[in-house]
């Protein structure tokens, strides 16, 4: 049976971050329901992001879209964007009911890069991504996580529409080269807490 696809990609000799799920076992990466439950918390309207800021580990950057491969998995920036983070176009937008992922690459051949401190954030760190509306929608840190790409929980990045939420995707643990690249994903679990005018 055909595993959950999240490896990373090496190409050029620069180590990035691959996090997308394969398609093959038969479910989407994202399920959800017509709408919104009630709920105590904000609901933004649909709009793309432009950039992300997470003032504990010093990162301000630029976030472009990217799509899917062939292969089912989510894009990754490409290995000269190392210090922008891509956001997954076919999932909800950040502040939107449900789950945005944002990838980006942990390091280079020789440097770090976007999300290179990404497993020093703590619960309750704040996130804040800046969107085309001209909105900055405020998330909190739930979680950091590690898992192994091949026993990666897609129900719980992918498909919890319980409320407003982000994750954060990166490479981690072991190097051990090949297809794999790192032997882990970094998974960062934020919850939308407010939003304000950019």
């Amino acid at each position: 049976m055909k595993t959950v696809l999240a490896a990373c990609l090496l190409l050029f000799g620069m180590f990035t971050v691959g996090v997308g799920l394969g398609k093959q076992n038969g479910f989407p990466l994202f399920k959800q329901s017509a709408k919104a439950p009630p709920g105590e918390f904000p609901v933004l309207d649909p709009s793309p992001p432009k950039r992300i800021r997470i003032p504990s580990i010093g990162v301000d950057a630029t976030v472009h879209a990217v799509g899917t491969e062939r292969d089912g998995s989510i894009s990754v920036p490409a290995p000269r964007l190392r210090n922008e983070a891509g956001w997954y176009r076919h999932g909800p937008s950040p502040g939107e009911y449900g789950p945005a992922i944002l990838v980006g690459h942990v390091d280079t051949k020789d440097k770090p890069a976007i999300f290179h401190r990404l497993r020093e954030l703590e619960p309750g760190a704040k996130i804040e991504i800046a969107r085309r509306d001209r909105k900055v929608a405020v998330f909190e840190v739930n979680s950091v996580e590690q898992f192994n790409k091949e026993r990666l929980p897609a129900a719980k990045v992918y498909q919890d529409f319980s409320r407003p939420a982000l994750r954060l995707i990166t490479c981690g643990g072991n190097w051990v080269g090949g297809a794999t690249g790192y032997a882990d994903n970094i998974i960062v679990f934020a919850s939308l807490v407010s939003s304000r005018p950019a």
